[in-house]
């Protein structure tokens, strides 16, 4: 394995996010693996860990933990891939410089075993070629493509294209690089469509206005019914006068 082709050991990596000395995290490493908490290695081994503080050593011990978890889910996402005989050093390169299990996963995606999708039906019906072809030509009409891919499994031109598309469809949500952007450019208060405009919203107060002062006369009806028709209409006369 080429130098390209490794990765930073996990006290190299708290280092270098702690801002500390190698050494300093390796002592507390070695003490929280002992059995040892936060609150007692900050209050009576600071002399070992270099005086690292209660916040510093919170932080060490939570990212200690994801980054092994991290580590082990790289390895067994590794292994998996080399015994299906598609470990690339471009793969493993893109694996070993992961630094979070979500990147991991994405990486993995096209390469984990999964179940029988409709994706794959279509694939072994042979309409792979078809989807690549309408990726690669938007242009052609697709009716007439699909025509040259029936037979037994594939009865009409609506079905090769159907198949066509659940291929398609399947590619896009495993494509790692395209997950990450839709990830980074969404979020909680992410809205679909257009925001609408400031007229369009003035027109909305505007009907819901019309429509509450529409129902006052069902109130007032309502009112000499029950009773309290002299109250409210002396109200009522009140306020204009």
């Amino acid at each position: 394995m080429t130098a390209s082709l490794t990765v930073k050991s996990v006290n190299a990596r708290l280092a270098e996010e702690l801002a500390v000395g190698e050494a300093q995290v390796a002592a507390a490493v070695r003490l929280l693996d002992e059995g040892a908490t936060v609150p007692f290695i900050a209050r009576y081994r600071k002399e070992v860990t270099g005086s690292l503080d209660d916040g510093q050593l919170r932080t060490l011990e939570e990212r200690l933990r994801y980054l092994r978890e991290l580590d082990d889910r790289r390895a067994t996402v590794l292994a998996s891939i080399e015994e299906q005989g598609k470990l690339t050093d471009e793969l493993r390169t893109a694996l070993l410089a992961a630094d979070t299990k979500a990147r991991v996963e994405d990486i993995y995606l096209p390469y984990k075993p999964k179940r029988r999708t409709k994706a794959q039906i279509a694939r072994e019906a042979g309409l792979e070629p078809l989807a690549d072809r309408l990726l690669a030509e938007p242009t052609v009409v697709p009716e007439e493509v699909a025509a040259q891919f029936l037979g037994e499994a594939v009865a009409d031109t609506a079905a090769a294209l159907e198949g066509a598309r659940h291929i398609l469809v399947e590619r896009v949500s495993e494509d790692a690089e395209l997950v990450a952007r839709s990830g980074k450019s969404s979020g909680p208060t992410a809205r679909c469509g257009p925001r609408p405009g400031r007229r369009r919203r003035r027109k909305v107060r505007r009907r819901r206005s019309s429509a509450t002062t529409s129902s006052s006369p069902n109130r007032w009806r309502a009112c000499r019914r029950t009773g309290c028709w002299p109250s409210c209409a002396g109200r009522r006369r009140r306020r204009w006068r």
